[in-house]
C-alpha cells in the first residue's frame, strides 16, 4: 500500500464555453476499471445528444491502468489531453468525461487540446483534490482520571483523534503516520506515567484537502 497519494475528493461537474461549444467536465473517484467504464457509460447515456463524450482514467497504485478515448474527435486531441492533466496532478483512481456540445465553430487540433485540458482542470477544481495518507490506528486505554488531560493534548497534537470510547476505562482511537508508532507510544507512556495500555489497531487511509 502506498504511504500517500492524491485523488479527487468527490464527484464533480463543471462547464466552460469556448467558441460557442459547451464543454462539460464530469469527475469521479473509482477504484476499478469496471467502475470507470460504468461512470463513462452513465455520462454517455445522460448526454446521448452531445457531439462527443471524451474520457480518460488512471487507476491503481502504480497507474497500471491508463486509458484515453477521443470519442470521434481527431486522434489525440481529447482523451490524451484529459489524461495528461490527471498525470500532471499525480491523480490516482480518477475518471474524467468531458462532454462537448458543438457550437458551430471549429477549434482546430490545438484549440481542442486546450479546450479539453481546460475543461478537465476546471472539473477537478470543482470536485476538489485530497491527499490520502496511510496511517496506523493506535488504541490507548487509560483510567478516567486521565481523560481530560489526554483528550486535550491529543486534540492539540498533529495526531488524529478519531474516537473516544467510554467503557470501564476510556479508550482513545488515534491515527498516526506510519513509521511514527514508536515515538507516539513513547509519548503516551511519558504523558501517562506508564499507566496506559497501548495497542495497534487497523491501518487506513485518512484524507486532507489539497489547496487548488
Amino acid at each position: 500500500m502506498l504511504a500517500t497519494y492524491f485523488t479527487v475528493k468527490q464527484t464533480g461537474i463543471e462547464e466552460i464555453v469556448i467558441q460557442k461549444s459547451r464543454f462539460i467536465g464530469h469527475v469521479a473517484r473509482v477504484e476499478t476499471e469496471e467502475a470507470a467504464q460504468q461512470f463513462i457509460q452513465e455520462i454517455k447515456k445522460k448526454h446521448a445528444a452531445a457531439t462527443h463524450n471524451c474520457s480518460a482514467y488512471m487507476i491503481g497504485e502504480h497507474d497500471h491502468i491508463q486509458k484515453a478515448n477521443d470519442d470521434g474527435e481527431p486522434s489525440g486531441t481529447a482523451g490524451v489531453p484529459i489524461l495528461e492533466v490527471l498525470k500532471k496532478k499525480n491523480l490516482k483512481d480518477t475518471v474524467v468525461v468531458v462532454t462537448r456540445y458543438f457550437g458551430g465553430i471549429k477549434l482546430g487540433a490545438g484549440g481542442l487540446i486546450r479546450a479539453y485540458g481546460n475543461a478537465t482542470t476546471e472539473a477537478l477544481r470543482g470536485s476538489g483534490i485530497v491527499e490520502r495518507q496511510l496511517m496506523q490506528g493506535m488504541s490507548v486505554t487509560v483510567d478516567y482520571t486521565l481523560l481530560g488531560k489526554l483528550e486535550n493534548v491529543l486534540r492539540q497534537s498533529n495526531y488524529i483523534l478519531e474516537t473516544i470510547n467510554y467503557m470501564d476505562k476510556v479508550e482513545f482511537i488515534v491515527f498516526v503516520k506510519t513509521g511514527e508508532e514508536d515515538s507516539f507510544q513513547d509519548w503516551m507512556i511519558d504523558l501517562t506515567s506508564d499507566q496506559a495500555k497501548i495497542t495497534k489497531s487497523e491501518k487506513k487511509y485518512m484524507e486532507k484537502d489539497v489547496p487548488s
